[in-house]
């Protein structure tokens, strides 16, 4: 089955479960326009139409590379769903004067970032717009302006946020003309804090699709040095017949899509076969016991 779809706020936008991340697509070796355009329509062929990427994201050449396998298909960017993400600015190459990494999430910032992301990527809008991080420095009502400018502007068709806590995603969203549709945090079996600190209760308040970042815990979850991972493999090889073969990888994508909230895990593998794999988790049912088993394995203790 195809990967389903859900509308991330009643009445927002409608994305994949599950979504395609492009942080590492330039880490060595980088892949090629052709290959990345292999991975979006494997994407597409299987249900996931939603990419994540962000201003930043290979220093700021990932968001051009895309540009570019984009333009191999014609018509291919109107199948998609395009997430991108501003307001993380650090010393390189392309702005060599800058010598302290600093966040800026001002409006005047916010969109010209935006414009430049919208001249990279090929096209006149993106499906959603995230502040990359809280800036402590701009206001929540600079930031809005900025948010709500692009917004009834055309060239972003929701608004959003990643890595807010309750208090500033709650006062942002009281300046916003829209409300905002989603909030990206980190989440997976390795980081549970959205569950203890109030983040996905507040989704969950609010009827927001929450998108978890790291689903994998950037690899973790396969080191085996690490004593969380080691129990982890026991578990789901406890497992593993009862859920038809399900690798430990898919394990850990249904651990995240189970709870209440629905969040989409943000899936940032380059190969071919792991997206169908990972696309296949969106038919596993956990049931109760064995998520709390993995809770378990992965706390090294009985729930309190």
């Amino acid at each position: 089955m195809p990967v389903p779809r859900h509308r991330i706020t009643p009445n927002g936008p409608e994305f994949s479960q599950m979504v395609f991340g492009t942080w590492r697509l330039l880490d060595t070796p980088a892949l090629s326009p052709q290959e990345i355009n292999r991975c979006f329509n494997t994407c597409v062929d299987t249900g996931i139409t939603t990419i994540d990427t962000a201003e930043i994201y290979g220093l700021y050449e990932v968001e051009e590379a895309l540009g570019k396998a984009l333009a191999l298909s014609p018509g291919l960017r109107d199948k998609l769903e395009i997430v991108t993400k501003a307001g993380i600015y650090v010393p390189c190459k392309f702005h060599p004067q800058r010598e302290v990494a600093h966040y800026n999430a001002t409006a005047a910032r916010l969109i010209k970032s935006l414009d430049k992301s919208l001249r990279l990527l090929g096209t006149d809008h993106v499906n959603l717009f995230l502040v990359h991080r809280p800036d402590w420095l701009t206001s929540a009502d600079d930031t809005a302006n900025g948010l709500n400018q692009l917004l009834h502007s055309g060239k972003i068709r929701s608004a959003g946020v990643s890595n807010y806590n309750v208090h500033q995603f709650e006062l942002l969203s009281a300046r916003m003309d829209q409300p905002l549709v989603t909030n990206q945090l980190e989440f997976h079996l390795l980081h549970m804090d959205p569950i203890y600190d109030g983040t996905f209760s507040q989704c969950e308040r609010l009827g927001i699709l929450p998108m978890a970042w790291s689903p994998l815990a950037q690899r973790r979850l396969f080191d085996p040095k690490n004593e969380s991972a080691r129990r982890l493999k026991i578990c789901t090889e406890k497992l593993y017949s009862k859920y038809g073969g399900a690798t430990l990888e898919q394990f850990a994508y249904a651990w995240i899509m189970a709870h209440p909230t629905r969040p989409l895990p943000v899936i940032g593998t380059n190969k071919l076969e792991r997206i169908a794999s990972a696309a296949k988790s969106c038919d596993m049912a956990l049931e109760r016991e064995d998520w709390y088993a993995l809770w378990e394995a992965a706390q090294g203790r009985v729930i309190p």
